[in-house]
């Protein structure tokens, strides 16, 4: 049986001092893959700097800043590989991380979706608050992951060191093979950046692939080093791309769960004004305006898809968080 030819594709956005920090570590440690640095149209140095600092690394050079789903759309056109691996500039990777990887897609045809165990890179015990063991979502679309729900952040004590199918992978490390993301027709760029990933998975896994979390494999994640938690931007991408995903994807009386979420939507609207985050708040409603804007369009979307799954495990994990006190993962 052939190797498998694997592409690490680093987004770049004027990230010139995560490229330097980062780098060096995913170079030393991923000599079974080619590193590329796929840039954004960036207005600083970075280009020049990697050209520069590692000659050796393949560069694609984005025509605008397309966020993160055109972004990646864009350059891994370029690419050949059986196995793409989208990497973001903030991680630093292990000895052997991808030898488990590797090893997983070789041995599990139907795998099309990976995602290694994404560690805080600053408290390097606890789990990253972006992907952790690897996710899932609730009815009404809430996203929550082994290892963190919402703003709880589990310890790593070796309890999620096995291998196990989720139900999203983290877009902070995402290995896809690259027929299954030409057949999804990649990322959906009216995305721009978060929760495009749990799009893609939804989709693999509508289509029967499976998504799989591999704990032998170890990274180290930064997190919000493009647009951190306090920003409102960042809760109006999460609020309204939630709602696209549902929409398109969901199994069920889509009108019904969008009923629900606009009701828990508003207490969590509430929850930033008690919070004294109006523009959070605003955030919240500037999403729902936007969905609805493109209601007709998501409604379309969702007739195309032929086989909707049962996609979650838990009714609602708002409940079971904030009037259960069920604040770590359980199956």
């Amino acid at each position: 049986m052939a190797e498998l030819k694997i592409a690490i594709v680093i987004l770049n956005w004027n990230g010139k001092k995560l490229l330097e920090q980062f780098l060096p570590s995913v170079i030393e440690y991923s000599k079974e893959a080619t590193v590329y640095v796929a840039d954004n149209a960036s207005t600083d140095d970075s280009v020049s700097f990697v050209k520069t600092a590692f000659p050796l690394i393949e560069i694609i050079q984005n025509k605008e800043n397309g966020g993160y789903a055109k972004g990646y759309n864009d350059a891994l056109k370029h690419i050949e590989a059986d196995i793409f691996c989208l990497l973001n500039s903030d991680v630093e990777v292990t000895v052997n991380w991808l030898s488990p990887i590797i090893e997983t897609f070789t041995n599990e045809f139907n795998t099309a979706i990976i995602q290694p165990k994404l560690l805080d890179f600053n408290k390097r015990d606890y789990f990253e608050y972006a992907g952790a063991a690897g996710g899932f979502i609730d009815k009404y679309g809430y996203p929550y992951c082994r290892g963190r729900i919402f703003n709880t952040i589990e310890k790593d004590n070796g309890q999620y060191n096995d291998t196990t199918e989720v139900f999203w992978a983290s877009g902070a490390c995402l290995f896809i093979r690259k027929y299954v993301f030409n057949e999804l027709n990649g990322l959906d760029e009216a995305f721009f950046a978060h929760m495009e990933e749990i799009d893609l998975c939804w989709r693999a896994k509508n289509l029967g692939y499976a998504v799989k979390y591999v704990g032998q494999s170890t990274i180290y994640h930064v997190g919000g080093a493009t647009l951190n938690n306090a920003n409102p931007k960042k809760t109006f991408l999460n609020f309204r791309n939630s709602l696209y995903t549902l929409t398109k994807n969901a199994k069920g009386n889509i009108f019904l769960i969008i009923l629900i979420r606009l009701v828990l939507d508003g207490i969590a609207g509430i929850k930033f004004l008690v919070e004294l985050k109006p523009k959070h708040t605003l955030a919240v409603l500037k999403a729902h305006f936007s969905f609805y804007a493109h209601l007709k369009q998501l409604l379309r979307q969702r007739k195309s898809v032929k086989n909707k799954i049962i996609y979650y495990q838990k009714t609602s994990i708002v409940l079971d968080y904030f009037v259960n006190s069920n604040v770590n993962y359980k199956s």
